[in-house]
């Protein structure tokens, strides 16, 4: 299974979560097979161009490397990376480009285990300038989360709230963006969240 097989439009979204389950197996396993990372890969989308599985909006924390953790190579994945994997307008922008002109059937919204981001803002440590600007969303659903199950406590609560932080993105992607939520009414889109833990390798996606 390679990129170009997605473009051509022979892989349904629950085939590229397969894909990309069987490669976060073999990292958290450490069996990663390292293909498609050569200089005939690079030769071949530099002159074929990108057709990637899939687009992932994901963290931009050093410690989530999105193509390694699931065992993938140079064009398979179209990646979108920002503290709190938050989804304001230039990250709809970008995920519109891997939807409308990658034609990537499947979009993941990645989060992760001891975010930073998140912990920030749960511990309401004192966020100034565009920053705070930009993981404010993150403060909705810290809201929601302290509402509907208020015995969280510390870091069970961050861990909450970062998962409730990937369904609020994935929400807001729907709500902002009339070409994504097009793309899934028409069934050519599927939206996913995942969440991965940053100390044994394991993405577990979300229903």
């Amino acid at each position: 299974m390679a990129g170009r097989e997605a473009a051509s439009g022979m892989l349904t979204p629950e085939d590229v979560i397969a894909f990309l389950k069987a490669g976060n197996a073999r990292f958290a396993e450490d069996r990663r097979t390292h293909l498609r990372a050569d200089k005939d890969r690079r030769r071949e989308t530099a002159e074929g161009g990108q057709r990637p599985l899939a687009t992932v909006l994901s963290c931009s924390d050093s410690r989530v490397p999105v193509e390694l953790l699931f065992d993938q190579g140079i064009g398979d994945l179209f990646v979108i990376r920002v503290p709190g994997n938050v989804c304001n307008d230039d990250e709809i922008g970008a995920i519109e480009y891997g939807v409308g002109h990658l034609h990537t059937t499947l979009c993941l919204v990645l989060g992760h285990t001891k975010c930073g981001a998140v912990t920030a803002v749960v511990e309401q440590n004192h966020l100034q300038g565009a920053l705070a600007r930009l993981v404010a969303s993150i403060g909705e659903s810290a809201d929601v989360v302290r509402r509907e199950t208020p015995q969280h406590q510390s870091k069970d609560l961050v861990e909450a709230v970062a998962r409730a932080n990937v369904r609020g993105t994935m929400a807001r992607l729907i709500a902002g963006s009339s070409i994504v939520r097009e793309a899934v009414d028409r069934g050519n889109v599927k939206i996913v969240g995942a969440m991965y833990d940053i100390e044994t390798g394991v993405v577990s996606w979300m229903d």
